[in-house]
């Protein structure tokens, strides 16, 4: 899924937030992510464009971006947090259990089917996550 038109740097930098050159780093590096990359992983691709960047930096670097409303977490089920851009537009994901891997999906079905299911317990839905968990199909299934 697309993210926001504009990148993790220039989003810190429209909050005011004072941007190193190691932010810099990490914002490119999860701007970039195509992934859901957890802060080792985050740590790994900063420091191979700049040596000098501490596991620590990318704690609070990414932290920060979370405080700010700019990165947004998520558990996986896997025991480590991991990260995507905020996005203008909704998604959904689906957690491959074997390998980790994570798709993004969005279906107008299920969006109306919660809409209708707030309704009936006589809510207005404001917001919600959803998570799929799952492996690959058998050819045979």
């Amino acid at each position: 899924m697309p993210n926001s038109s504009q990148d993790i740097e220039a989003l810190c930098l429209e909050k005011g937030m004072r941007m190193t050159d190691q932010r810099r780093v990490i914002a490119r590096v999860l701007s970039d992510a195509t992934d859901h990359p957890d802060v080792d992983e985050v740590y790994r691709r900063s420091t191979a464009i700049d040596s000098g960047i501490s596991i620590a930096t990318v704690y609070r670097t990414v932290r920060l971006f979370e405080e700010a409303g700019i990165l947004e977490r998520h558990d996986f089920r896997d025991g480590r947090s991991r990260y995507e851009p905020v996005s203008d537009e909704h998604h959904d994901h689906l957690i491959n259990i074997e390998t980790g891997e994570v798709l993004e999906f969005h279906n107008d079905e299920i969006e109306k089917l919660q809409e209708e299911i707030a309704r009936k317990l006589g809510f207005k839905l404001i917001d919600h996550r959803m998570e799929l968990y799952g492996v690959p199909l058998d050819e045979t299934e």
